[in-house]
C-alpha cells in the first residue's frame, strides 16, 4: 500500500480557488511549506484554472509561469521576481469561455497553446499583442471534426492560430515527449492526435461513453492513456492507432492520468520500488533519475536485434472524483499478447476476447514482412503516412499549407531551440483592473457529430469484451473531496483535492519519517 502521508498543506487566506501560491518543491522527507510561499496572489471576480511553467528558460532567479482563468484570460508572471509581465485575451475578444488547459510549446521560449471550454485552442506568442478588436480568421486546414484558422491582420498579432476541435469543451491536451504530436480530449468523448507542425490528424479514439477529461503520454511516446466520464482508463497505441486495454477501478469520473517515468522497466530491469533501508534512500533517488532519463532511448531499442520477448512494464496512475488513487501496470502480456510471457501477471485480468487486440511490436513502423498478426482496420485515422514521420526531425509543412501560411511561416514555429459562455462583467486580476466587452462573434466551423451506436464495436471504440481489462495494483481512498492533481516525483507522489489540500505520499513499499 501507499507509504505514510508525509505532509498536508492548505491555503485558507483567500476563498478557495481564488489564490495562487508558489513555493519550493518538497519531497517525502520534507514537505513544501505553503505557509511561507515565494509568491502569493489573490484574484477577485475570476479563478485560476490551470498553469504551466516553462522549464526551458527556468533558472534559480527567474521562471516563466502561465496561468489560465475561468473568464478566458491568460496571465504571464514570474513568481520568483514577483513580476507580472503580460495579460493575454484581456478584453476577452478572442474567447470568453473558461481556460481548460495551457501549456508551453515544447522547445520554445515564446510559443504557448491555450484550450477553452468553447472547444477551441489558440496558439500565442508572448512577443506579440492581442489587438484591440476581435480577430478575423482565414481557414488554413480542415478535416474530420477539426479546423485550423490563421489570424488575418495587417500586422502580426495573437492568436497566431485558432484550432476548433470536436464537439463541446476541449478538456485537456498533451504534447508527445518529442513535441511533434498533440493529443486532445474533448467532451464529445473523442481522443484526437495531431501532428502539431503539419496540422494533420494522426488518429482518433472514442470513449466507451461520456466525455474524456484527461490525457497523458508514455515516456517513450508509444502509448496514450485517457480517463473520463466512463469511469475507465483507456490505453491507446500511438503506432497502431487502436485501444489495447482498459482499466476499471474507479467508481466515478477519472480526472487525472499520469505516467510514472521512474518505474518504467525494460528487459533485465525490474519496476522501480523505493523499498529498503533508509541508508539506501539517496542511492535509489539517483538510480531513479538515471532510469527516467534513459527510459526513452532504451525503450526505442527493444526488439531491435532479435525477436525474443522482453520484460516491459509501464506504471501509470489515476485519480478521480471518487477520491481514489489507482496505480496500474501496463506489462508485456498486454503490449505483446502473442509472445510468451516472461513472468506471470496476477494483477491483470484478460477477458475472453474473440479477437485479441494486437499490441505494439516495438518497431516504429509495421512492415509487410512482419510475422505478427495483421492489424485491425485503421478506420480511425486519416489515410496519410504520419506514422512514418514519428522518428524524424521536426516535420515541414507541405505545399498546400505553406501556400496559405506564408505569414505564419515567418513566426518560426519550427525554429524551436534544440534544448532538452460566461456572464459578461468586469474582471479583476492581481495586476489591476480589466475591462471586458460583449463582442465575441467567431466564425466557427460546423462540427461533425458521430453516432455512438455506430462506433461501439469498431476499432474506434471496441466493446469491453474485445480488449484486455486491467485491474489496479493499488486502489486507495486518499481524500474527502474530488482529487484534481497527480504528480510523480523521484521519491514521492503528490496529490491535491478540490477542498484545497496538497498531500505528499511516500512511494509504495517505502515508509519514511516526516520532518516538519
Amino acid at each position: 500500500m501507499l507509504g505514510t502521508r508525509a505532509s498536508t498543506s492548505t491555503q485558507r487566506a483567500a476563498p478557495r480557488g481564488r489564490s495562487l501560491a508558489h513555493a519550493p518543491r518538497g519531497g517525502a522527507r520534507q514537505a513544501a511549506d505553503l505557509s511561507k510561499p515565494i509568491d502569493k496572489r489573490i484574484y477577485k471576480g475570476t479563478q485560476p484554472t490551470c498553469h504551466d511553467f516553462n522549464h526551458l528558460t527556468a533558472t534559480a532567479e527567474s521562471v516563466s509561469l502561465l496561468v489560465g482563468f475561468s473568464a478566458g484570460q491568460v496571465q504571464l508572471i514570474d513568481p520568483i521576481k514577483k513580476e507580472t509581465s503580460k495579460l493575454f485575451n484581456e478584453e476577452r475578444l478572442i474567447d470568453k469561455s473558461r481556460v481548460t488547459c495551457v501549456k508551453w510549446v515544447p522547445g520554445s521560449e515564446s510559443l504557448f497553446l491555450v484550450a477553452h471550454s468553447s472547444g477551441s485552442m489558440y496558439l500565442y506568442n508572448v512577443e506579440h499583442t492581442c489587438g484591440t478588436t476581435a480577430p478575423h480568421y482565414q481557414l488554413l486546414k480542415q478535416g474530420e471534426s477539426f479546423a485550423v484558422h490563421t489570424c488575418k491582420s495587417k500586422s502580426t498579432r495573437n492568436p497566431l492560430l485558432k484550432w476548433t476541435v470536436g464537439e463541446g469543451a476541449l478538456n485537456e491536451f498533451a504534447f508527445s515527449p518529442d513535441g511533434k504530436f498533440l493529443a486532445c480530449v474533448s467532451q464529445d468523448g473523442f481522443l484526437r492526435v495531431f501532428n502539431f507542425d503539419s496540422v494533420e490528424l494522426h488518429g482518433t479514439m472514442k470513449s466507451y461513453f461520456g466525455g474524456l477529461l484527461c490525457v497523458c503520454w508514455s515516456p517513450d511516446g508509444k502509448y496514450i492513456v485517457t480517463g473520463g466520464e466512463d469511469d475507465l482508463v483507456t490505453v491507446w497505441s500511438f503506432l497502431d492507432c487502436r485501444v489495447i486495454a482498459r482499466g476499471h477501478g474507479h467508481k466515478s469520473w477519472v480526472s487525472v492520468v499520469a505516467f510514472d517515468p521512474y518505474t518504467t522497466s525494460v528487459e533485465e530491469s525490474d519496476p522501480m520500488e523505493f523499498s529498503g533501508s533508509d541508508e539506501d534512500f539517496q542511492d535509489l533517488l539517483h538510480f531513479g533519475r538515471d532510469r527516467a532519463n534513459s527510459t526513452q532511448s532504451r525503450l526505442s531499442k527493444r526488439n531491435s536485434t532479435d525477436s525474443r520477448p522482453v520484460s516491459v512494464t509501464y506504471r501509470f496512475g489515476s485519480v478521480g472524483q471518487d477520491t481514489q488513487l489507482c496505480l496500474w501496470d501496463l506489462t508485456e502480456d498486454i503490449l505483446f499478447p502473442h509472445q510468451p510471457l516472461s513472468r506471470a501477471r496476477t494483477h491483470t485480468n484478460v477477458m475472453n476476447a474473440t479477437s485479441p487486440p494486437a499490441g505494439s511490436n516495438g518497431n516504429s513502423v509495421t512492415t509487410p514482412g512482419d510475422s505478427g498478426p495483421p492489424p485491425l482496420p485503421r478506420s480511425n485515422s486519416l489515410p496519410h503516412s504520419a506514422v512514418s514521420n514519428a522518428g524524424s526531425k521536426s516535420s515541414v509543412m507541405d505545399g498546400a499549407i505553406a501556400s496559405g501560411v506564408s505569414k505564419f511561416a515567418t513566426l518560426s514555429l519550427h525554429d524551436r531551440k534544440e534544448r532538452h459562455h460566461e456572464k459578461d462583467h468586469k474582471r479583476n486580476h492581481s495586476m489591476g483592473h480589466i475591462s471586458s466587452k460583449s463582442s465575441d462573434k467567431l466564425n466557427l466551423v460546423t462540427k461533425a457529430k458521430t453516432d455512438p451506436a455506430k462506433t461501439l464495436g469498431t476499432s474506434l471504440c471496441p466493446r469491453m469484451e474485445d480488449v484486455p481489462l486491467l485491474e489496479p495494483l493499488i486502489c486507495k481512498k486518499i481524500a474527502h473531496e474530488r482529487l484534481t492533481v497527480l504528480v510523480f516525483l523521484e521519491d514521492c507522489l503528490v496529490t491535491a483535492c478540490q477542498e484545497g489540500f496538497i498531500c505528499t505520499w511516500a512511494r509504495p513499499g517505502k515508509v519514511v519519517s516526516f520532518n516538519p
